[in-house]
């Protein structure tokens, strides 16, 4: 193929011709799209999940979003068309195995970016701004800037006895000495009398 460009002008030609098609608004838009997502996923997703699983996943759902959107707003599709859409590829889930709500809100976020950085009318400014706002609030909540981060587990806690009420204050030292945190809150979930076993939900702050 690229030795039938080179043979044949028209070809080649015809390859810029199509190429310049595309506005100099097109490629800024997606410029800003790619890296707005890119500083979310980098900064803000990875370095507390520390998890690569959905990273491929969460930039491939923005660039097809952003593509498909800008190439339907080409045909005057309305904002409501567009949040049609972007509901349809927000009901997408693997069926091999669950997307934990974080992963989940974290796609979402991927796929309004794609939507508002190709549909929102404005300069390059703008939308860096709006995807700022975004990434900033994104970060704000996920940090133990505004609010401490609360964290829960259960756990199968094999003492009965200190499930007891009278015995709380025996059940949170323990569960400290063995988890090596400081507990907030614990609830009892479950309790097995034959198996002198209850499930224990703890609460703490990261």
């Amino acid at each position: 193929m690229l030795l039938l460009q080179a043979l044949d002008p028209e070809i080649t030609g015809g390859g810029f011709e199509l190429f310049n098609k595309l506005s100099e608004k097109f490629f800024i838009r997606l410029g800003v799209n790619l890296v707005s997502v890119f500083i979310l996923i980098r900064f803000v997703y990875f370095p507390i999940y520390r998890s690569r699983e959905y990273i491929f996943t969460f930039f491939i759902f923005n660039l097809i979003i952003f593509l498909i959107t800008h190439l339907l707003n080409k045909v005057e599709m309305s904002m409501g068309a567009a949040f049609g859409l972007f509901a349809v590829f927000s009901m997408l889930r693997y069926r091999t195995e669950d997307i934990s709500i974080k992963d989940m809100t974290y796609m979402f976020l991927v796929i309004a970016m794609g939507l508002i950085n190709a549909v929102t009318k404005g300069s390059w400014d703008e939308l860096s701004l709006i995807s700022l706002i975004i990434i900033l609030i994104t970060y704000l909540l996920e940090s133990n800037i505004l609010m401490k981060k609360e964290t829960s587990k259960i756990v199968m806690y094999e003492n009965i006895e200190n499930i007891k009420p009278e015995n709380r204050h025996l059940l949170i030292e323990d569960l400290e000495k063995r988890m090596g945190v400081k507990i907030n809150q614990v609830t009892i979930g479950k309790i097995d009398f034959l198996r002198d076993a209850a499930q224990v939900h703890v609460h703490y702050y990261e």
